[in-house]
């Protein structure tokens, strides 16, 4: 008899229940990572999430080994059948796992449970992947949180930071492991071409690497996180983004570090700093609360009204945003960075998400899609939400008449170009205050800096005054169309009173 581990968004070894309760059941433990596309359907993970999951395999099969277990099993193709599969071949008598939570997750996993439990076998599931579950609260009106400030909150007035699980110290030998496939038969990584150099340089996947990525964060931007992280040209954020979307790390361990080290330093565990920080990792809270709820957030606007947003065609502009050469050196400068490392600053996201929407009008689904695939954190939940954020078209939107320019924008977070020289070096020799325009440069300045526009860097290839008169006028027929006020308007929840598991 053994029983079934099923890693998931959970390739960790400490602060994971269902493997805390895989070895306590004292019976031999198989532990299997199922690559199930099939099920994902239009989500299964993009080419940069792929190359991570390839790092977090292998530093997960290393760690397992190390406890005196079997290796990681690996199984490619619909959960359902592989799980099935695996019982009969390991005559597991329990399967356990840590939830997710995406629509097409919730619907099989429930499905998997009552097969299992059918066959007199015992599933259960636990979570190792949020502070809270998307069904622990609900507004004053017992419906789902529409707005951030009020769920945040109520999250940080309520909940309690459960006690520390650590890792297993050993795992009970398996006297045979089921085959599994080779981790390079799947193909995660690129080779021809191989796109993945920059990655390769800036991340370390795998439960070490995230401990090393939030210990390095505590020590050095922790306490000034409130002034630096909209600075896109400092080390000022935690970039433990992409750790925690693999749960390589959880958010349970951020939190409890994160305040025990302010505590440390300064007797406060909630400074400004924390206080802040933990905000954002709750805002990842928020959207899975979102998604579970109103599970058609990754393909249609959450306001209705959005359904007949005006948007235009124009797969030039598309492709010259994509590539970093719109002309605007805060968007390319993102925009190359998010190519070369897989990661964007969160200030810079924003900005050039708002230029494919209000300067482009181009449909938010196109940027949702390209982060997707781009992102080494894509988040479903997060990334669905935050760009109907912008679009305005979400929860908790920001409001319609909000566009950000570009010009202004780098000019107060990247006030000395440092992001833009680093992205964009072609300018590198443009001073300060004509780094964020060079086109209001002068014929003897461009020369100095030797950038000739439309050579060296393109000119933008739309003006700023006449897109955002453009997308004010495109916003303003919706508000005329009578759309509702902000903060209201979301369709009713689509998702069941309790978890279905």
């Amino acid at each position: 008899m053994t029983t079934l581990l099923w890693f998931r968004a959970d390739l960790r070894l400490a602060d994971n229940p269902a493997l805390a309760n895989a070895v306590t059941r004292g019976e031999p433990v198989v532990p299997v990572f199922i690559l199930d596309d099939e099920d994902a359907q239009a989500w299964a993970p993009g080419g940069a999430s792929r190359w991570w999951l390839h790092g977090s395999l292998e530093a997960l099969d290393r760690d397992l080994r190390k406890l005196g277990g079997p290796s990681l099993i690996l199984r490619r193709g619909p959960a359902e059948a592989a799980i099935a599969a695996l019982v009969a071949e390991t005559c597991a008598k329990a399967v356990v796992w840590n939830r997710r939570y995406e629509p097409w997750a919730v619907t099989r996993d429930a499905r998997i449970k009552a097969a299992l439990r059918a066959q007199g076998v015992e599933a259960r599931s636990f979570n190792a992947i949020l502070l809270c579950e998307p069904t622990d609260f609900a507004n004053l009106q017992g419906q789902p949180y529409k707005v951030f400030t009020p769920f945040w909150k109520t999250l940080r007035a309520t909940i309690r930071p459960p006690a520390s699980i650590p890792a297993p110290k050993h795992l009970p030998p398996l006297a045979k492991a089921p085959a599994g496939d080779p981790l390079e038969s799947w193909a995660l990584r690129p080779t021809q071409p191989d796109w993945a150099g920059g990655l390769d340089v800036r991340w370390t996947p795998g439960e070490a690497g995230a401990q090393a990525r939030l210990d390095e964060f505590l020590d050095r931007a922790l306490l000034a996180y409130r002034e630096r992280r909209n600075l896109p040209g400092e080390a000022g954020t935690s970039r433990l983004s992409p750790h925690l979307h693999f749960g390589e790390i959880g958010p349970w361990q951020v939190w409890r570090a994160a305040t025990t080290a302010a505590a440390a330093q300064t007797g406060d565990p909630f400074p400004d700093g924390v206080e802040t920080f933990l905000s954002e990792v709750a805002w990842r809270e928020f959207a899975a609360h979102l998604l579970f709820h109103f599970p058609t957030m990754p393909a249609a606007p959450l306001r209705p009204e959005y359904a007949r947003f005006p948007w235009r065609s124009d797969p030039a502009a598309l492709i010259a945003w994509q590539k970093g050469l719109t002309g605007y050196p805060i968007v390319d400068a993102g925009m190359r960075e998010l190519w070369t490392t897989g990661w964007m600053h969160n200030r810079v996201r924003m900005i050039v998400a708002s230029f494919l929407i209000k300067h482009l009008l181009l449909d938010w689904r196109y940027g949702e899609a390209w982060f997707w695939d781009t992102l080494v954190d894509a988040d479903l939940a997060s990334n669905a939400a935050s760009w109907q954020w912008v679009a305005g078209s979400g929860a908790d939107a920001a409001p319609y008449f909000r566009i950000f320019n570009p010009i202004t924008q780098g000019e107060k977070f990247d006030a000395d170009g440092t992001y833009v020289r680093r992205w964009a070096p072609e300018l590198a020799r443009l001073p300060n205050d004509l780094i964020h325009a060079p086109w209001t440069a002068s014929a003897l300045e461009l020369t100095a800096a030797r950038v000739r526009l439309g050579v060296d860097y393109p000119h933008p290839i739309v003006d700023h005054a006449v897109a955002r008169a453009r997308a004010l006028a495109a916003l303003s027929s919706l508000k005329a169309g009578g759309s509702a006020a902000h903060g209201e308007g979301l369709p009713p929840s689509t998702a069941q009173s309790t978890i279905p598991w």
